[in-house]
Order: C-alpha cells, then sequence, then structure tokens
C-alpha cells in the first residue's frame, strides 16, 4: 500500500500536464491587454490626427491676420482650433476642461508654432491602471517659405510678337504678369531682403552685358576664333573660298557682324583682299577677316592672316559652356560648376550671334523698381534654346561666380519659373533655328535633373497659341512635379498662370 501511495506521489511531482494550463492562464493576461491595448493605441492616433488638422487650419489664420497682438493671437487660435476638432469630449479636451480648448502659441519672427496636448481616457489599459493616454501634437507655419529667391527665366525669342485672338501678344502678356507677380512677391516680404528675385531674358544666348574690365571667367576663345584657313589661291576679286552646303557659311563685305552675305572677295574699297566669313548655320558670327597678301615673286598667289575684331564690338551675349566641337565630358554646360581659369571649358563663353537677346539679364535684387524696370525692357528676336535660359536662372541662386549672389540664408527657398512659347530649336553646336532638335532636347532635361537634384524648385510655363506644336514634354518632365506644369493656348493665360504660381510660392504653408 505505501509502495502504491510513493509511486502516485512520485507521478504527480513529475506531471507537467497542469503546468501548461497554469503558464496559459498566467500569459494570457498581458497578451490581452497587448491585444485590446491596441485599441487605445488607435483612439490615440484619430486623436492626435484630429488635433494637427485643427492646428493647421488655426496656424493658417493666425498666419494670414499679420500684426495681431498675442491676445487676439490666442483668442484666434482657440476659436480656429475648436470649430475644426470634431471629436468626442469621450476621448478628453486637448488644452483645456469643459470644452475649453487652448491652443499654445509661440511666434518667432515670421515663423508661428501652435501645440496641443489632450490627456485621452483609456478603456482597456485602466484595467492596468493606466487611466489616460497623453497625446501631443504640433504644426508650424511661415509666411511665404519663409525667405524666397526666385529667378524669372524668360524667353524672348522672335515668336513672342505672335499675337492670339485677342490681338494680345505673348511678350506683351508676359510683361503685364511678370509685373503682377513681382507685386505678388513683394507684397508677401515682412522683412526687407526676404524675397529677392533675378530675370533672365533668353533666346539661344543669354546677354549678360559689356561692362569691362571683363570678369576673369569670361573666355573669348570662339569670339577670335578663325575659320578653315583660305588657299593660297584666293584674293582680290576671287569667288568667295567657303559655301553654306559644305561650310555652312559664305563670306561678307566686311568684318562687321550682320552685314548682307556676297559671293565674292571685295575688289575694292576699304576690305578689298579680305576674306570675311558671315554667320555658321548653328547662328554663330566669325568675328574677324583674313587678309590677302601676295606671295613674294607671284602674281597670283596670297598668304592669308586672320585678324580678328577688337572685343569691344562684343554685345554681351553668352552661349553653352564646353568645346567648340560639342559639350564636354564635364558637361558644364548643363551645370551650375563655378567657371575657373585652371578650367578652360568651364568658363563663360563670349559669343556674337544673330539670336543675342537685346535685353541683359539683372542678378538677385529686391530693388522692385529695378526688376519693373528690366521687364519693361524686353524685346522679341530670335531662335530657342531653353537650356541656357534654365542654367543661367540656376547660376542666379548659385554661390560663387559668375553672379555671385552671396550665401544662402537659412530657410530660403530657391525657385526657377521658366516660361517659353516654342520648342528647342538651336544652341551651341545643335539645330537650324526652326525646328526642333533633340540634340539641344537632350542638354535641356540634363540641366533639369541636376538643378532638382540641387534642390530648386522648378515650375515650366509653356504657350503655344496655335495649338499646332503639341505638347512640350522636356518642359513638363523639367517642372518640379505636375502641378507645377502649365500648358497654355492663349497669351492671357500667361496671366493667370503666373497669378496661380505667385499664390503658391507666397501663400503661407505648413512646414511641420
Amino acid at each position: 500500500m505505501l509502495r502504491a501511495l510513493t509511486s502516485k506521489l512520485r507521478e504527480f511531482c513529475v506531471s507537467r500536464r497542469g503546468s501548461v494550463a497554469i503558464i496559459y492562464a498566467v500569459a494570457l493576461i498581458p497578451l490581452m491587454l497587448a491585444v485590446c491595448g491596441g485599441l487605445d493605441y488607435a483612439r490615440a492616433v484619430m486623436v492626435r490626427t484630429a488635433m494637427t488638422q485643427a492646428l493647421d487650419a488655426a496656424a493658417l489664420a493666425l498666419g494670414a491676420t499679420k500684426n495681431l497682438s498675442d491676445a487676439d493671437a490666442q483668442k484666434l487660435a482657440n476659436e480656429y482650433f475648436k470649430a475644426n476638432y470634431n471629436v468626442s469630449s469621450d476621448f478628453g479636451t486637448p488644452g483645456g476642461s469643459n470644452g475649453a480648448f487652448v491652443v499654445n502659441v509661440v511666434r518667432s519672427g515670421q515663423s508661428i508654432v501652435l501645440s496641443i496636448s489632450d490627456q485621452m481616457p483609456t478603456t482597456v489599459l485602466r484595467i492596468v491602471g493606466f487611466d489616460t493616454w497623453a497625446v501631443n501634437a504640433s504644426t508650424t507655419v511661415v509666411w511665404g517659405q519663409l525667405k524666397l529667391w526666385v529667378s524669372l527665366v524668360l524667353d524672348n525669342t522672335g515668336s513672342m510678337t505672335q499675337t492670339d485672338s485677342s490681338g494680345v501678344s505673348k511678350l506683351s502678356a508676359l510683361q503685364t504678369a511678370s509685373h503682377q507677380l513681382l507685386t505678388m512677391l513683394q507684397g508677401a516680404v515682412s522683412v526687407d531682403g526676404d524675397v529677392k528675385v533675378a530675370i533672365i531674358p533668353f533666346t539661344r544666348n543669354v546677354n549678360i552685358g559689356t561692362a569691362t574690365p571683363y570678369p576673369t571667367w569670361l573666355t573669348f576663345s570662339d569670339f577670335t576664333a578663325a575659320p578653315a584657313t583660305p588657299s593660297t589661291s584666293y584674293g582680290p576679286g576671287i569667288s568667295c573660298p567657303w559655301n553654306t552646303t559644305t561650310n555652312g557659311y559664305q563670306c561678307t563685305s566686311g568684318p562687321a557682324n550682320g552685314s548682307s552675305t556676297t559671293s565674292r572677295i571685295p575688289s575694292s574699297g576699304t576690305y578689298k583682299g579680305y576674306i570675311c566669313p558671315s554667320v555658321t548655320g548653328t547662328g554663330h558670327y566669325w568675328n574677324g577677316c583674313f587678309n590677302s597678301v601676295l606671295v613674294s615673286g607671284t602674281t597670283n598667289q596670297w598668304n592669308h592672316t586672320w585678324i580678328p575684331n577688337s572685343t569691344s564690338t562684343w554685345n554681351g551675349c553668352v552661349t553653352d559652356r564646353g568645346t567648340a566641337s560639342g559639350p564636354v565630358t564635364a558637361a558644364y554646360d548643363v551645370e551650375n560648376t563655378p567657371p575657373t581659369v585652371t578650367i578652360p571649358t568651364s568658363l563663360m563663353v563670349a559669343e556674337n550671334s544673330p539670336s543675342c537677346v537685346g535685353t541683359t539679364l539683372l542678378p538677385l535684387t529686391s530693388v522692385w523698381s529695378d526688376l519693373s524696370a528690366k521687364i519693361d525692357q524686353m524685346v522679341a528676336g530670335g531662335s530657342t534654346n531653353q537650356t541656357i535660359g534654365l542654367v543661367w536662372g540656376w547660376h542666379a541662386l548659385s554661390q560663387g561666380a559668375p553672379l555671385s549672389p552671396g550665401a544662402l540664408p537659412d530657410n530660403t527657398q530657391r525657385i526657377i519659373i521658366l516660361l517659353s512659347d516654342g520648342l528647342n530649336t538651336q544652341n551651341r553646336w545643335y539645330g537650324n533655328g526652326s525646328s526642333q532638335s533633340t540634340a539641344v532636347d537632350g542638354r535641356m532635361a540634363q540641366a533639369c535633373t541636376n538643378a532638382k537634384a540641387d534642390g530648386v524648385i522648378i515650375y515650366a510655363v509653356y504657350v503655344d497659341l496655335a495649338g499646332t506644336q503639341g505638347n512640350s514634354t522636356v518642359l513638363q518632365n523639367c517642372a518640379t512635379d505636375t502641378s507645377k506644369y502649365f500648358d497654355l493656348t492663349s497669351s492671357n493665360q500667361i496671366i493667370t498662370a503666373f497669378n496661380t504660381i505667385g499664390q503658391q510660392i507666397t501663400n503661407l504653408r505648413v512646414s511641420q
């Protein structure tokens, strides 16, 4: 009997069947609390979302009403929060009790920080002693994105003279729209200098002006370059050694740019015996002539020496960076890398061209009268190279040469607004000036990618009055996002588009 009892006692001591049930029962308690606690977590997320949205509305209301006293700001914030917070009091009362919402308002310079907290009553977690869950929310609103640097990159090509059915030219509408945009930007200023604007008119070239002494980052290598040297068989009265089909240019009657073409070397007059090339097929003037010096002992053999025009005849335009034969591996034509004399292909390239834009660029400034005057000076003429306009707009927002705007202030948004009425037709190397050039589009696409990677926001505005050119894919892709691309079919739409852009970049923006 004792042996049987002992055996049963031993079996009971080593048995694990009952312990499983005990362990399960003990583990079930925290497991159920964790699962059910998820309900309280979901309630807290809902409350925080609703609080944040109500704070956003209150912050925007405060920012839109400047010069409020602290007491009035507090009152307005509370009213807007209450009007926009639609959560049952069962979830607590943010910032107070008995429905009296109190928002914490902190103003500093151009920013307003609003915050609020709620001790949300729990449901399941109160079982284990957690009666409330602290929920916090905050939001910040700023005026005009704090500070703005804006480049207006504006098409000044010949087609901008085209009018729509109302008789308004694209250039005229652009000027009106630009003036209105400048007014909006100026109105967003609370501290002088917080908003600065650059104006970059462009065609195939950009005109930087002819102020002397010339900057060290400018090269005249293309300006003074010579074409292929004529053979010694050419002299006074002999036919021009070049032709449009083979060389892309003919002769002019003298070294002045824009002279009418002629098929023969002058046999009399000031430039007798001079062989002067005209403009290339890609719109580059040769700035100079070859003289003709009779070889001693011969009657019909001449030596030729290139005599470049003085750089004082330069009209201020620059073309794409790179080499005369094409873009270089470093791709300076689509970058904002500062030019340096130690890297010749990085230098800005002086050029005289039939497409030289008449209006010089204006670097970043907050002198609104100068900006307005520059808009009024714009005239139309020449072929289209959106790339060079965009890149110089980017230079205006970048530290260092060529435009050296100074250090970028903290909390400054850089923006390019690019408007063009046509497709890319010509740059330094590609295109004929009349039809779309996919090669120029390729350079444009790379410049857009690089500028956006640098943090610049790009608005792109395409104007096609006739509606025959179709969508400008390269401009559409250049815009930072689809909301920043505008495809227009009338001149007056330019005004509407610029107003929309102005509202977007000057309106208050909740930043966090």
